[in-house]
């Protein structure tokens, strides 16, 4: 059986919600893993013309991915940065926050509150998923007093997780991901990728985590880890001579900002569990199809998630946790601030697997 069930967890987690500007559906299934790692965070009202989404895809275990939910849009929140209007900046400092966050007394003491066991792998306590929603007090920023006490000394998680989240004010947009989870939009039914999906294989990643000391064996940064960019994963962070930028493994995101306009049809953030199964064309034509029939968002991920799901785990594909978040706008946008510079949007390739290529960036 090895890391897969005998039959899938196919019972889901699903919500939906909106404001006046948005409404979005979302779902999550473990699947054939042995465990649910991933975590979601769908916050309509960050603030009064704010929403923030996100998805995070754990490996090693699961609490970095559901403390990131927790904690990641609160230090977007609470940065000076984003105060200033200058919501890229705030991400970027939102994902090296988290790393920091989980290390110490306090880190430790807070990754033990969000689980329940002990993983023998990541030495970390363990449980349920965590998915804040609008009106939770989750919304509330954080000090992050520093603590003393017996794990003092403690570097942060050896496990880790990926993150991508969008950020959508008025009609701006932007999105921030680190790893291999993605983020799409259709645009008059054409699937731009407003994400990269880093694995080491890509040449900028490769020449850092050589420089840095590492290595890469069968797509793996040192046989073990097959993304680039985590936040956790602190063993590949100990170079002390290093930046945060420069480590083996950076949580340090692409950011993308974009602007909305009426030619666009949905948003979609998603796991790798997806993008395995689907390319992001293959995906907006499979919900524009469902969206045909099915008005209820969170049905359509749902859909999604039954289509992608492995009839057993002899390919791989298929068998992963998977969680999806879809975004419909409301039109006509409107905005009282000037429009950002747009980035231009590149359509993913015509072809029938899964695309890999990157999107351009502002950042």
């Amino acid at each position: 059986m090895g890391i897969y069930l005998s039959s899938p967890k196919t019972d889901k987690f699903s919500e939906d919600g909106e404001n006046d500007k948005l409404r979005y559906g979302l779902s999550s299934m473990q699947g054939w893993r042995a465990n649910m790692e991933d975590a979601h965070a769908a916050i309509l009202d960050l603030d009064d013309n704010t929403s923030f989404l996100g998805v995070y895809d754990g490996h090693g275990g699961k609490v970095v991915s559901k403390f990131c939910a927790k904690y990641l849009h609160q230090q977007v929140l609470s940065d000076e940065a984003y105060a200033a209007g200058d919501v890229g900046t705030s991400l970027q400092k939102a994902f090296f926050r988290m790393d920091e966050m989980m290390q110490g007394q306090r880190g430790w003491r807070e990754l033990a509150i969000l689980g329940d066991k002990i993983n023998k792998f990541s030495g970390m306590i363990e449980g349920f998923i965590w998915s804040p929603r609008s009106g939770d007090s989750a919304n509330k920023p954080d000090a992050w007093a520093f603590e003393e006490g017996p794990h003092s000394d403690f570097p942060g998680p050896n496990c880790g997780s990926t993150a991508c989240v969008a950020v959508i004010r008025n009609k701006q947009l932007v999105v921030a991901n680190a790893g291999d989870s993605r983020c799409v939009i259709s645009r008059k039914g054409q699937a731009y990728n407003l994400s990269r999906d880093h694995k080491p294989d890509l040449e900028a990643e490769k020449e850092r985590i050589l420089k840095a000391g590492g290595f890469i064996h069968a797509g793996r940064i040192n046989g073990s880890l097959n993304l680039a960019r985590a936040i956790g994963d602190m063993e590949f962070k100990q170079n002390k001579f290093l930046s945060s930028e420069k480590q083996i493994v950076t949580a340090s995101p692409d950011v993308n900002t974009v602007e909305l306009c009426d030619d666009d049809d949905f948003l979609v953030l998603a796991c790798d569990g997806i993008w395995d199964c689907m390319s992001s064309q293959q995906l907006v034509d499979f919900i524009h199809e469902q969206m045909n029939n099915e008005t209820k968002l969170s049905v359509v991920c749902e859909n999604v998630l039954d289509r992608c799901l492995a009839p057993n785990t002899a390919g791989g594909e298929g068998c992963d946790n998977m969680t999806m978040i879809l975004v419909q706008f409301k039109k006509p946008f409107q905005s009282n601030e000037p429009a950002p510079s747009e980035t231009e949007l590149t359509p993913e390739p015509s072809q029938g697997k899964p695309s890999h290529d990157e999107p351009s960036s502002s950042n």
